[in-house]
Formats: C-alpha cells, sequence, structure tokens
C-alpha cells in the first residue's frame, strides 16, 4: 500500500482539527494542503517509525509551527473570525489549545499529543486543563439543544451546564428548533442531524442562520458524510457515539471564535 493510500482515510479528520483550530474552512485547509505538498516533495522525511496517522498530523504541527499563526506582538487585531481568535489568544497559549483539540476532539492519547507537539504526557494534562479553564472563564453563552434521543440530550444538558453554560431548551424536531431559536436566541447550537420526525436537524440549522448568525455544532454517527469536501462543511462536528470531553472541547472552541463572547 503507498504512502498515499495509507493517509487518505485519515484527511477528513485532519481537516476537521484544522479548522477547529483555525475556526476556517479555507485557512485550514490551506495548512493541510501545505503539510501534503511537504510530504510529496520530500516523502523521504515523512516519519515512518510511527502510525501513518501519527506522522500525518506530526507533518501538519509542523507546518503550523513554522507558519507561527498565533503569534501576538501587542498590535491591532485583523476584522471577523481572525479578529476574534487573536483577541481570546492573548490569553490562552496556543499549546493549551493544541492539546485540548488534540486529545478531546481527535481522540490522540496524551503520550501521542506529547509526541506531535514536544512535550510530555505530564505536560499535555496540565495544558489540557489550562486551556479548558481559561475558555470557560472567557465565554459563558445560552445553548439551543437539538436531539430526539432523550439519554442523549440529557447528557448534552448536564455537559453544557457543568461547563457553566444556559440551556434556551432541547427540540426534538426541525419546526420546534426554529421555533425555540426564535422565541429565546441561543448563542450556541448543538444539532443532532437525524430527528424526531424524519426532519433534519441541518435544514433546522440553515432555517436558524436565515435569521440570525450563531456557532453550530453537529453530531452524528457519520461524520464522513459532512466531511467529503465537496460542499461548505461545519467547523465543528461530533461523532456519536461522543465523549464527554469531546463534546466540552468542541463547546470551548465554537466559543472561542465566537464575537459575542469575546470580554470586554
Amino acid at each position: 500500500m503507498s504512502l498515499g493510500q495509507k493517509l487518505a482515510p485519515h484527511l477528513p479528520f485532519l481537516r476537521r482539527y484544522a479548522r477547529a483550530l483555525t475556526g476556517s474552512q479555507s485557512h485550514g485547509d490551506s495548512y493541510v494542503k501545505a503539510a501534503l505538498e511537504a510530504i510529496i516533495e520530500a516523502p523521504e522525511q515523512f516519519p515512518l517509525d510511527v502510525d501513518p496517522r501519527l506522522g500525518l498530523y506530526r507533518t501538519f504541527q509542523a507546518i503550523w509551527s513554522s507558519a507561527n499563526p498565533e503569534s501576538d506582538d501587542g498590535s491591532a487585531h485583523p476584522a471577523g473570525r481572525e479578529g476574534i481568535a487573536s483577541a481570546r489568544l492573548g490569553r490562552i497559549t496556543p499549546l493549551s489549545r493544541q492539546a485540548l483539540l488534540l486529545t478531546a476532539m481527535e481522540g490522540f492519547t496524551a503520550e501521542d499529543a506529547a509526541y506531535l507537539i514536544d512535550s510530555t504526557p505530564a505536560e499535555i494534562d496540565e495544558l489540557v486543563a489550562d486551556a479548558l479553564a481559561e475558555i470557560a472563564r472567557q465565554t459563558r453563552s445560552r445553548v439551543l439543544i437539538i436531539e430526539d434521543e432523550p439519554i442523549i440530550a440529557m447528557d448534552l444538558e448536564t455537559i453544557v451546564r457543568d461547563l457553566g453554560h444556559d440551556v434556551t431548551g432541547i427540540a426534538v424536531t426541525r419546526d420546534e428548533a426554529v421555533a425555540q431559536a426564535l422565541a429565546d436566541r441561543p448563542g450556541l447550537v448543538l444539532a443532532d442531524i437525524q430527528l424526531a420526525d424524519d426532519s433534519s436537524g441541518i435544514d433546522a440549522v440553515k432555517d436558524i442562520l436565515a435569521r440570525f448568525n450563531v456557532p453550530v455544532i453537529f453530531i452524528t454517527a457519520f461524520p464522513e458524510r459532512l466531511l467529503t469536501g465537496e460542499r461548505p462543511e461545519p467547523t465543528f462536528l461530533i461523532t456519536k457515539p461522543f465523549q464527554r470531553a469531546t463534546v466540552k472541547a468542541a463547546i470551548a472552541q465554537a466559543l472561542f471564535f465566537d464575537a459575542e463572547t469575546v470580554p470586554a
């Protein structure tokens, strides 16, 4: 099997990580493209002594670090999502965010994450704890949950409240979701894909976004269906069955890039 064939199954998830790290599909994809170009130009430098997925993320991390996208020299921040991220990055270290995403969202062990960012497992644990605590201090919001499975909805509600956020409601259909969003505007939406009446959580989100902008985290048992690269993809995507840490990381990241939760 060629190196390309070994790496192909992992590319959608590397793109997800890059997108969450940058807050932008286009920016995230540009770093993934640069990493792939580096592998093509010098395949002999690709680490063959580790799992291909680790080697792929390691190459990406090297590109990301060399670009130094999260440096902050005190100059004025750009507008838009990059500006929002820059404002927050002055209050949280880049390594903490990377450690959080690599472990909680991408599922790497502390040992693997340590390899990826040249750290130690103990330091990774500290970085993750620091990231969660700092982002929690920076972000407080109100969350609408769109989920038709009662047990999953209750679990999500508990996670949201444990993070210090309020829940505006739990909707089980497209119509309920839109009605609740309009009645009590949330600052974040957690949306399942398949809903109780066979309606679509994607359609519910489209309806909501047609009225106002709000960060959205999609939840699905089939993430590959939304990670095709054929159309705009959700910035934040959680795979079912999910780990609580994954949901916490996604919420933290979604609010990290949200203008309405930027502290004064």
